[in-house]
């Protein structure tokens, strides 16, 4: 049997990704005569082969790599070993997938900007409105009532125009900062700002300006003013993959004082776009017609979005703490790497997250592997994987994905970056998260179905019990929680627009909003959550146990989702912070049930 564990720096001496030229070693364990290492880089058709020094009671390597993706793999005596996906260890087999290692710059380091903290998420729109009497432009609605349910049938043309509006605006979240710091906030992402046509404001009209429903520039000024205040940094959202239909650089519609590319071949913007048959037929996001794609490689629309003096640069200095790129793996490597360059000569401590819905160290988009990781593009991404992974562990009790996710992350990605990852659990693109635990069959639904549907009684409640345990994970593996607004509420809603309903404070779960404050206590309580250790204890018949180790201390978190009893076993006693309970030489947890156990080393 040969013995390898990349997680475990006995059998490899930098876990996780690693810097170019540093020196790596590489150890197998078995009863074998010979072991060679092979290794190739992405791209390349044939390993090259390294014979591995036999020791005693195992072989070992040390080997360096110029920045790029590598995959790897072991021979012993003939035989090939490679990633058993069930263990995450090796396994003999020509079947078993690759190992894989990253080597990135030697200078890439990601900024601690959300690092240790928590993110909140904020629909600009829906999330509070400071200023109730607003007009909308022709064309648009305004919902007078904070309360009513957004629009979601289709027009008598089939389209859904995303053109009612609430009225959400700064002034509101400035309003809300006592809120958000009582939830332990420390960053705030929010969804497109900028001048457009729709509520989702995806379309971008205007990058200069700031949508004038949600105030003036001025009033941003202050909201980043106000949250540095109350030590919160904002991160926008950059939609640099398309721009509205009805925009100064498109203006299908002659709606802005410009000459737009649909109207003119001499417009300025022309050469932003891709036309197949002027000016009807052009290249848009997913064949929406509304959200023209932009040519990246277009001189004038790189300068504009990355020159001095240009969206990003402009709204970098304002003092935000960074950008979420909407669809990165839209953007071509040279343009995201032009953004990069941009961000951090405007603030070096600016962080850069992509939204990635796939393992982002690895991701081919239109058949060409992304370079995110290699330290000249993303600092983070939003983790989709985990989200998924903790959601059917939680509903299912699947724990193996949970693991397998969780090792090959902390395999696969930068340490930097694990510890910045943007754990979502749900976002505007996804269902709610309490009511991803509803158990019904919803298979056939109508959008007019959904709408009216929600959890209640006895239902609602199961759902608690599994959003609460699925927030505790969130907050306490890798990376940084980033929670959705009104989900800390037992906000409901099972597709878009009613996953992005009005945040109406009266009608909060109490019961939930003081357990994710409780969980914002813990993670401002204990060092382990910005960059301390993982261990996973346990993983198996729907149990998961695992550990964050620091210098100072140590935090075991179980969660037991089998219909067999779990017995913790310990000497001593240990703390339960979010019940205070503390608990003598073991602890039980029954089905559903989890437990966060505090060990103090010093």
């Amino acid at each position: 049997m040969a013995i390898y564990d990349p997680l475990n720096e006995f059998y490899k001496s930098v876990s996780g990704a690693v810097k170019e030229n540093e020196e790596i070693r590489f150890r197998v364990k078995g009863n074998f005569d010979s072991v060679l290492l092979l290794t190739k880089k992405d791209g390349e058709s044939d390993f090259y082969r390294t014979v591995m020094d036999k020791r005693d009671g195992f072989f070992e390597v040390t080997k360096s790599f110029v920045r790029g993706l590598y995959f790897y793999r072991f021979e012993a005596d003939g035989v090939s070993i490679g990633l058993s996906e069930k263990t995450y260890s090796a396994d003999f087999g020509e079947d078993k997938t690759d190992f894989q290692l990253t080597a990135y710059a030697e200078n890439f380091t990601v900024p601690e900007t959300i690092a240790g903290g928590i993110m909140y998420q904020i629909f600009p729109d829906r999330f509070n409105r400071f200023t109730a009497l607003k007009s909308v432009e022709q064309g648009k609605k305004y919902h007078a009532d904070w309360s009513e349910i957004p629009e979601y049938l289709p027009d008598e043309n089939g389209k859904v125009l995303n053109n009612d509006f609430f009225g959400g605006d700064f002034k509101g979240i400035i309003d809300k900062l006592d809120y958000l710091v009582s939830l332990g906030v420390t960053v705030i992402y929010l969804n497109p700002i900028f001048k457009a046509y729709s509520n989702h404001r995806y379309d971008t009209g205007d990058y200069l300006t700031v949508d004038p429903l949600l105030g003036t520039e001025e009033d941003f000024d202050e909201l980043i003013k106000r949250c540095k205040e109350n030590g919160i940094s904002i991160i926008l959202d950059g939609v640099f993959n398309h721009t509205g239909a009805d925009s100064i650089y498109f203006n299908k519609y002659g709606n802005f004082d410009s000459l737009g590319a649909y109207q003119s071949k001499n417009s300025p913007y022309f050469n932003w776009f891709s036309f197949i048959n002027y000016p009807e037929k052009y290249e848009s996001w997913w064949g929406i017609d509304t959200l023209p794609a932009v040519n990246e490689s277009s001189a004038g629309y790189i300068d504009f979005i990355t020159g001095i003096g240009g969206v990003i640069d402009k709204y970098t200095r304002k003092g935000i703490g960074g950008w979420r790129l909407d669809v990165v793996d839209e953007l071509p490597d040279p343009f995201v790497k032009k953004i990069r360059t941009a961000v951090k000569h405007a603030d070096p401590s600016a962080i850069i997250i992509g939204e990635v819905w796939e393992d982002a160290s690895n991701k081919i988009s239109y058949s060409e592997r992304r370079e995110y990781f290699q330290g000249e593009e993303l600092d983070s991404v939003m983790n989709y994987p985990l989200k998924n992974a903790i959601i059917d562990f939680v509903k299912n009790g699947n724990e193996k994905t949970l693991s397998y996710v969780i090792k090959s992350e902390i395999d696969h990605y930068p340490a930097q970056v694990l510890n910045s990852l943007m754990n979502i659990l749900s976002t505007h693109d996804t269902v709610r998260l309490i009511s991803s635990f509803d158990e019904r069959d919803l298979t056939g639904k109508s959008k007019s179905e959904l709408a009216d549907l929600s959890l209640c009684g006895d239902d609602y409640d199961k759902a608690r019990v599994k959003l609460k345990i699925a927030a505790l994970l969130q907050y306490t593996l890798p990376g940084v929680p980033c929670l959705y607004y009104g989900d800390e509420a037992g906000m409901q809603g099972y597709f878009d627009p009613m996953n992005r309903r009005t945040f109406v404070s009266e009608l909060a779960d109490k019961e939930i909003t003081e357990w994710y404050k409780k969980l914002g206590v813990l993670r401002k309580s204990f060092s382990v959550f910005n960059g301390g250790s993982f261990t996973e204890i346990f993983a198996e018949s729907g149990a998961y146990v695992f550990t964050r180790k620091s210098e100072t201390e140590e935090i075991l978190v179980a969660v037991n989702m089998s219909s067999e009893e779990l017995r913790l076993d310990f000497n001593g006693n240990l703390t339960d912070p979010m019940s205070g309970r503390v608990y003598e030489n073991g602890k039980k947890l029954g089905k559903g049930e989890a437990v966060v156990l505090i060990n103090a080393l010093v």
